[in-house]
């Protein structure tokens, strides 16, 4: 029996908003079906990996792209 592993930092019970291929958009997002990431400033694309229309914004921080100490 396969195992779920998760991928998301929200808690279950989070609210997700999705977004839908050709809307106006700025920002990094990922498919909700495979994964696949965009960073957009301007109409979401059908996802050129599967073929998804539904997209979810990625987190943002602005330690999230912050180097780890040597």
């Amino acid at each position: 029996m396969a195992q779920g592993i998760e991928t998301s930092q929200r808690a279950p019970d989070d609210y997700v908003e999705f977004w839908a291929a050709g809307q106006a958009v700025k920002g990094e997002f990922h498919c909700s079906a495979c994964g696949y990431g965009v960073t957009i400033v301007r109409a979401l694309p059908v996802c050129p990996m599967c073929g998804g229309t539904s997209w979810e914004q990625s987190p943002w921080s602005p330690f999230t792209r912050a180097r780890h100490p040597l």
